[in-house]
């Protein structure tokens, strides 16, 4: 994974974690900095996995490819707002036990 679409995974991953904290319950919310770290390593891990398996091209192979960006930025938003959602349902469990 190059630096770039590392960068885009990662940033776009932040914002789908703080989007999807902001849209939860507070019980499930991690605050600002805990969706943001759960964005992060969400989209890192998702955008990965999504350039392991080939799914998007890659982000300058060819210069910049405008589907290609927006393919990482989906990928990493939504990677970031699953796993941020993932971890508040483990923390709202843990908390009722």
């Amino acid at each position: 994974m190059d630096l770039v679409t590392l960068l885009i995974n990662l940033a776009s991953g932040a914002v789908g974690g703080n989007l999807a904290g902001a849209a939860l319950p507070a019980d499930k919310n991690l605050g600002t900095l805990g969706n943001t770290v759960a964005g992060l390593l969400g989209g890192g891990l998702g955008g990965y996995l999504a350039q392991a398996l080939d799914l998007w091209g890659k982000v300058g192979a060819n210069g910049i490819d405008v589907t290609s960006v927006l393919a990482q930025v989906g990928t990493g938003g939504i990677s970031g707002a699953v796993l941020m959602v993932i971890i508040g349902l483990i923390k709202q469990a843990m908390n009722k036990a």
